[in-house]
């Protein structure tokens, strides 16, 4: 080896060191954002589970959307998401036809809709920072809307 080339294997492991440990971490980095996408997804659809057998607008819907134990009655806050609320659960009943019901009765429900809106998923690269996810929504059929039977409908329970 020339006295003038020492060293240089250790710049070359530095730029291909700083290349390799890059690429790791923009992969560890996707694979959160895919977890993170899949479970929103099945945050809606658990909550749109439970808005189809729940008393129309129970606040234990949100509160199970997003992951929070329905019986605990304290905290807002997602366990699994971080700054997800239930502040960014919408529970919308739709009539036959698909539309919105302005003032929805057991009678008029056909179908519950849970989507989780306004969240930001915050990057751990800094220069990125957060970024804005699209609106994550589940519709289902309505099924018993906490009636316990047809007959009546003063009986309401949730689980």
């Amino acid at each position: 080896m020339k006295s003038g080339q020492r060293g240089s294997t250790l710049v070359e492991f530095a730029f291909a060191g700083l290349l390799l440990f890059i690429a790791l971490f923009a992969a560890l980095e996707f694979a959160r954002w895919m977890y993170l996408w899949n479970s929103m997804t099945e945050a809606t659809r658990r909550g749109a589970r439970v808005a189809a057998v729940c008393p129309i607008n129970d606040p234990a819907i949100a509160r199970v959307t997003v992951f929070i134990n329905p019986f605990s009655g304290t905290g807002t806050d997602s366990p699994l998401f971080p700054d997800l609320d239930v502040g960014n659960v919408a529970v919308e009943y739709l009539g036959q036809d698909g539309s919105v019901l302005g003032a929805p009765t057991y009678d008029n429900i056909k179908f519950v809709r849970v989507s989780i809106q306004n969240y930001s998923l915050t990057y751990n690269i800094p220069l990125i920072g957060a970024v804005s996810s699209p609106p994550f929504s589940t519709t289902l059929a309505a099924e018993s809307l906490g009636r316990d039977s047809l007959d009546d409908i003063n009986s309401r329970s949730c689980f």
